[in-house]
């Protein structure tokens, strides 16, 4: 027997609809180097039905790809409304991608329509001769150099469309955005959302287990809408009525406390690198106003304890880590304490990856398919299911990536009862060490918990005994001096002994990834390579 229910299928069209007459009043801040400009819902989906007349009137239909290379901004923003709900696919390309991946993103997802900012163009010159398939280049701004070439002036588009557009209705399940993994092996992976997973995303993270937007959050958007469809956050707040905060490329620490004091944000967005720094400048500036944050969702990479209490004791500010990746759309998890729980114990849960959102199923297994208990002991990979979950790459065949309809996330870890998930590594990281697994992640958030270091990798390196040893490479804070014996006495009471790094080095900076992350990889060429002043401990 069927129900009596209407069958309404789940589009974006309805989150810009929504957002448009029921939150128009609310605003869209956009951060330069210049000032600070402010947009209503309601302008900002009128400029994305102009959007849409205009790339109408270039040819875009249904499934052409239209690429993005766009800071946080409002002219982003018009684009993540316009392109997917007019039926076209929405194809954010990250900007700091090298040329090699670039150029292959760009040709692999075949896209025809690129919209770039001003300031990015010399970035995408390196590549205009080798993406052929590209028929028209948007300029937000003034390419005053003409380094691309024969362009398009995005405002001149806009200003001669008309602001009248009929949202077609389109089926639930068609691709609506292209993200790429961040190619830190190999070349980049597609990843393609659909109305109805963007949808079910959006009303997931509104709920209070998840991010809890609602309509009186403002929220600073750091985390890139470049990679992983900015944590779905664009989309959400529409549906929401959550206002925003846009950064554009002023993301260092000094500019983001501004935002924070002047802006203020209710929550902030981003990965912990970024965060660390908002610390550092705070502690430069010698007082930070953050009363306006009800919270800071960090996610990405793991979150060292010690940032954790550190902004909750200094400035009464809670972190939520939040877990997941370019396949998960990418919100798999959120780090909120348990309902009744001992206060004294919240820092013990923000510490963990997250607990499992409502509709993501996981499962741990171990090393020949077994599925393992879900007891917060049993140590396997952390596999994937859910109505947000990619069952394919785009293009590409990895049946490697995907085991009886779950996807193989590569996260080593743990599941408890509660459904928290504690990662320990990703496979590619952890270090086996004398037949035995190290976790690079607890090092290096114990070794951030010291008061000289700043920030912390820790790699496994060849070892001619016992297979490989752990790599310790540190950023000291300004003024103080690296002493490698102090710093592995400081692990003596959290590790057993065989875990404790006898190889150390100091550097300026931990080399990052696209997306924020440290570059493990670099790391790991640099010491075979031996580009790196190794200490080593007897």
């Amino acid at each position: 027997m069927k129900s009596t229910m209407q069958d309404a299928p789940l589009l974006i069209r309805d989150l810009v609809v929504r957002g448009e007459q029921i939150y128009g009043q609310k605003l869209v801040f956009t951060v330069t180097p210049t000032g600070v400009t402010t947009r209503s819902f309601t302008q900002t989906a009128r400029a994305a039905r102009q959007l849409a007349n205009a790339l109408r009137s270039l040819g875009v239909t249904d499934d052409t790809r239209v690429a993005t290379f766009l800071w946080n901004d409002q002219t982003h923003l018009e684009a993540y409304l316009a392109v997917p709900t007019m039926g076209a696919i929405l194809h954010t390309l990250n900007i700091r991608l090298s040329p090699e991946q670039l150029a292959f993103v760009i040709n692999d997802a075949h896209d025809e329509v690129i919209i770039v900012d001003a300031s990015l163009v010399g970035l995408l010159a390196r590549v205009r001769d080798q993406i052929p398939n590209v028929r028209h280049i948007i300029v937000k701004g003034d390419d005053v150099d003409g380094v691309l070439g024969e362009t398009l002036s995005y405002d001149a588009l806009l200003e001669a469309a008309s602001d009248t557009f009929e949202w077609p209705d389109l089926d639930e399940r068609q691709a609506a955005i292209l993200c790429y993994t961040s190619g830190t092996t190999g070349n980049p992976k597609g990843v393609l959302y659909s109305h109805r997973s963007t949808w079910l995303h959006s009303m997931v993270a509104t709920t209070t287990n998840s991010v809890a937007l609602c309509e009186a959050d403002r929220a600073l958007l750091v985390v890139p809408m470049f990679h992983v469809n900015a944590w779905g956050v664009a989309y959400a707040a529409f549906f929401a009525g959550t206002e925003l905060v846009m950064p554009s490329m002023l993301l260092k620490g000094e500019y983001l406390l501004q935002m924070i004091e002047e802006l203020r944000p209710t929550i902030a967005l981003g990965v912990p690198t970024l965060w660390n720094d908002l610390l550092r400048a705070a502690a430069e500036k010698g007082s930070a106003d953050f009363s306006s944050l009800r919270s800071i969702l960090a996610g990405g990479s793991a979150v060292p304890r010690v940032m954790i209490e550190t902004f909750k004791e200094r400035h009464g500010v809670d972190i939520m880590q939040g877990w997941g990746m370019t396949e998960t759309s990418p919100l798999a998890a959120v780090a909120i304490p348990p309902s009744g729980s001992d206060p004294a114990t919240h820092t013990d849960y923000r510490v963990k990856a997250g607990r499992l959102s409502a509709g993501v199923e996981a499962r741990l297994t171990g090393p020949t398919g077994e599925v393992l208990p879900r007891d917060g002991v049993a140590v396997g990979e952390i596999e994937l299911r859910g109505p947000w979950i990619t069952a394919a790459y785009y293009g590409l065949d990895a049946p490697e990536q995907f085991h009886d309809g779950w996807l193989r996330t590569g996260d080593v870890g743990t599941i408890d009862a509660l459904g928290f998930l504690e990662i320990s590594d990703r496979i590619k990281d952890v270090i086996k060490s004398g037949g035995e697994w190290i976790s690079s992640v607890e090092l290096e958030n114990q070794i951030m918990a010291h008061p000289d270091v700043f920030e912390a990798a820790v790699v496994g390196v060849a070892d001619d005994r016992w297979g490989e040893r752990p790599l310790a490479c540190v950023v000291l804070r300004e003024g103080t001096d690296g002493d490698p014996a102090a710093l592995r006495e400081f692990l003596v009471t959290s590790f057993p002994k065989w875990w404790l790094p006898e190889h150390w080095m100091f550097l300026p900076s931990v080399p990052k990834t696209s997306v924020g992350k440290f570059d493990k990889k670099v790391l790991r060429a640099q010491y075979t390579n031996r580009e790196l002043d190794v200490t080593t401990l007897s």
